[in-house]
């Protein structure tokens, strides 16, 4: 479905606005993933999970409960760490850039408004 005049105008003007604003470029490259998850926590976790499980199989085939408690708590706390975001980073960290984010939020919506009250 081809765009109108208007929405091509539009996007024109969003393209140069992103090609010329180099804090927004810098922003994004320094923040590709944002709270995503950390390769060192997947790989503890699936280490600690593995762990778990052989406490677990041990347990069961040794007919002890409580071994096989652990191995399950083991297993089920592997699995959190992996699946966890910065869980073992120290808890969630806020960027050093959010006063920055938040105003150029403030300056796009300011932008966008005007831009539409321009049109009407």
């Amino acid at each position: 479905m081809p765009l109108s005049e208007h929405e091509q105008r539009l996007l024109e003007q969003l393209e140069k606005q992103l090609h010329e604003d180099h804090r927004f470029a810098s922003s994004m490259k320094s923040n590709t993933s944002p709270g995503g998850y950390s390769t060192r926590n997947i790989a503890i976790g699936a280490l600690l999970a593995v762990v778990g499980i052989v406490v677990l199989i041990l347990g069961v085939s040794s007919q002890w409960i409580p071994v096989g408690v652990v191995g399950f708590a083991l297993m089920c706390g592997g699995v959190y760490i992996a699946v966890s975001r910065n869980a073992l980073g120290g808890g969630s960290k806020a960027p050093k850039n959010a006063g920055a984010k938040s105003s150029f939020m403030a300056d796009l919506e300011s932008r966008w408004d005007a831009r539409r009250r321009d049109d009407q």
